[in-house]
């Protein structure tokens, strides 16, 4: 059952800024009936209680605190956990991933429209970054990957090494986009 902010006083929750903090100034509706300890989120999302608190301390996720000063979720920051350890799976750091949460009001269920924007920028990031490690993949063979990335050595150790005769260092890396 959701509660408005004003029946919040003289709650379990600390103060009635700290839920008004919680909502950034947004109309958000808050169930809690089903708030969670960072115990329960942990268990339920297959994180660390440590990695909780640090994508806490990033302003991944938020809690509300208790009179007692312990933290409580809603439900949707199950959600949110999901998002973040795909996005990171994939390969996009966590403050891009907060970059890109941001946009929305935090404790709120993204809608099919919202949540298409986001993969579609997600997407083409993950699209030019395959592309970059498609093509380093198929242009390895062209070193033998003697190690000494120098100018003056790779062709006197490695004659054949053709991307050694472009120049020092890891020529694939420092090529101009196509």
């Amino acid at each position: 059952m959701s509660r408005s902010i004003d029946k919040l006083i003289g709650l379990t929750y600390k103060t009635s800024s700290n839920v008004e903090e919680y909502c950034n100034g947004k109309d958000i509706k808050i169930d809690f009936d089903r708030m969670m300890t960072v115990g329960e989120v942990a268990k339920r999302s297959g994180v660390t209680v440590s990695t909780l608190h640090f994508y806490e301390s990033k302003g991944l996720i938020k809690s509300i605190r208790t009179n007692g000063n312990q933290r409580r979720f809603p439900a949707i920051v199950l959600r949110y956990i999901g998002i973040i350890k795909v996005a990171q799976k994939v390969g996009i750091s966590l403050e891009e991933i907060k970059t890109a949460l941001s946009v929305y009001p935090i404790g709120s269920k993204l809608s099919a429209e919202q949540w298409s924007e986001l993969s579609s920028r997600w997407r083409k990031d993950l699209d030019e970054r395959i592309q970059k490690l498609t093509r380093l993949r198929d242009e390895m063979d062209w070193c033998i990957g003697c190690g000494c990335l120098s100018l003056k050595q790779c062709p006197l150790r490695n004659p054949e090494d053709v991307l050694g005769q472009e120049g020092s260092g890891p020529r694939i890396l420092e090529r101009v986009e196509p």
